[in-house]
């Protein structure tokens, strides 16, 4: 599906439809033109691209790859901006990745995805309800959207910490296979968070310091808010890794110090039943030439001799601490 959004400066209204509404648009033109190529055919992205935007090719091509890090690139009247948001269905920290391709220009924003974009969703949605002015621009629009993009990992990532705690809490009254399970997961998930992030705060800072037509003084005061946004998330993915590998290590300590009380009484009881059951084994054997098995008091005898050697071990083993 392909959308367009075509701002008419002369009149100072726009219209939304489809690619019809191109019909008559000129790189030179003083209408701004958005188009969003929603899950459309990569054939017909790239014509119209490379036809009425003199998009380069190269790109393109690095638009339209299924996997393709975070980039900025520039161009004589565009640049080239894509990045990583979260899928329709992400709620958790369990995400899904939908890689969002922008080519802004002095009077055109393309917006180029594989799969559904709520962001990009939401940013239409709140130029439908006049809460986002169109005649600011495309750059504006691309700072929306950006912003938006940043504004959907938020509520996850502070929802993690939130769960953190009270995996901390439960831990240390329950620890659990689930719950170590469920450490496991998030730190693999803020691993990759934390390269995502990483990569785009980089890109980020270098739009505010960049000269160029396409962006104004204005537009580099909203990119600086964007990579502070960032920059906070990033810090802040950093910090619940390294929460979560910390609450990791907290849980093996744990179940080691229960493992080694569970081995000591083990072993205290080893020690104290082997003497006995040498012992035992001796008057076991019943051979007839034993003095002590014709003794009136040789039962009673051994049973007092078994009694005093538990009794003494458990006595040591009480000074030294170990019970």
């Amino acid at each position: 599906m392909i959308r367009v959004l075509r701002y008419y400066a002369a009149d100072r209204r726009y219209e939304s439809g489809d690619e019809e509404l191109l019909s008559g648009w000129q790189p030179d033109s003083e209408d701004m033109v958005w188009v969003d190529f929603d899950q459309a055919p990569k054939d017909l992205e790239r014509e119209l691209m490379e036809r009425q935007f003199q998009i380069n090719p190269l790109a393109i091509d690095d638009a339209q790859r299924d996997r393709h890090p975070p980039k900025l690139e520039w161009f004589d009247n565009y640049f080239f901006l894509l990045l990583k948001g979260f899928t329709a269905e992400t709620d958790s920290i369990e995400f899904s990745i939908v890689h969002i391709s922008l080519f802004v220009g002095r009077n055109f924003l393309l917006t180029r995805h594989a799969l559904r974009s709520p962001s990009i969703e939401k940013v239409i949605e709140r130029i439908n309800r006049k809460e986002v002015s169109v005649e600011k621009g495309p750059t504006h629009l691309c700072y929306k959207v950006v912003r938006t993009i940043i504004d959907r990992y938020t509520p996850i990532i502070l929802a993690l910490e939130s769960r953190l705690e009270t995996l901390e809490e439960q831990m240390l009254e329950d620890p659990n296979d689930e719950l170590l399970a469920e450490l496991v997961t998030y730190n693999s998930q803020l691993k990759k968070l934390r390269r995502i992030f990483s990569y785009q705060q980089s890109i980020l800072s270098e739009l505010p310091r960049t000269d160029s037509d396409v962006i104004s003084a204005h537009n580099k005061h909203e990119f600086q808010d964007a990579f502070e946004q960032m920059e906070r998330l990033a810090s802040l993915s950093a910090l619940l890794q390294e929460l979560t590998r910390d609450l990791i290590d907290g849980y093996i300590s744990i179940t080691s110090h229960r493992l080694n009380n569970i081995m000591k009484i083990l072993t205290i009881a080893s020690v104290i039943f082997l003497p006995l059951t040498f012992i035992a084994g001796i008057y076991g054997m019943n051979f007839e030439n034993m003095p002590e098995l014709k003794s009136t008091y040789g039962y009673f005898f051994v049973i007092g001799v078994l009694v005093t050697l538990a009794a003494g071990l458990l006595a040591v083993f009480k000074k030294m601490r170990w019970i």
